[in-house]
């Protein structure tokens, strides 16, 4: 009966190359060159799914970055992570995807992304991945 049960519920789950970064959207930071400054964002209630069980993952997502020349606009930062929740994905490879899409459409001079998930079967897990202009790297 749970095989059946997690048979029905992975085929569900869709792949991470079906989230599409170009939902995105930037503007022009105001005071480029002027001033440096650190946003955070905080997404507290994101949603993924499990890739072998299909079952959700709930987390924080917590996003900070100094921008050079754009800065991210929100409500499309919104729906971008709203795609995730149908999106079987390790939370490793999810920072990583997530930060690699941020930093593609916002061109910072720093991002780093951190991840606090759910306790599940006794374990909560921290995921934390950064950019630095300078260290630019497939």
């Amino acid at each position: 009966m749970e095989k059946e049960f997690q048979r029905k519920l992975r085929g569900k789950i869709e792949s991470p190359q079906g989230v599409d970064p170009n939902i995105l959207e930037v503007v022009d930071y105001a005071y480029q060159g002027r001033r440096d400054i650190q946003v955070e964002i905080s997404c507290p209630e994101f949603t993924s799914l499990c890739p072998l069980t299909g079952l959700p993952d709930f987390g924080k997502l917590i996003i900070r970055y100094t921008p050079e020349r754009l800065i991210i606009e929100l409500k499309s930062l919104k729906y971008y992570l709203l795609q995730y929740r149908q999106v079987g994905v390790f939370y490793e490879h999810l920072l990583n995807q997530i930060l690699k899409d941020l930093v593609s459409v916002a061109q910072p001079k720093y991002m780093e992304i951190l991840g606090e998930f759910t306790i599940r079967g006794g374990i909560s897990t921290k995921v934390r991945v950064e950019y630095r202009k300078e260290e630019e790297k497939n």
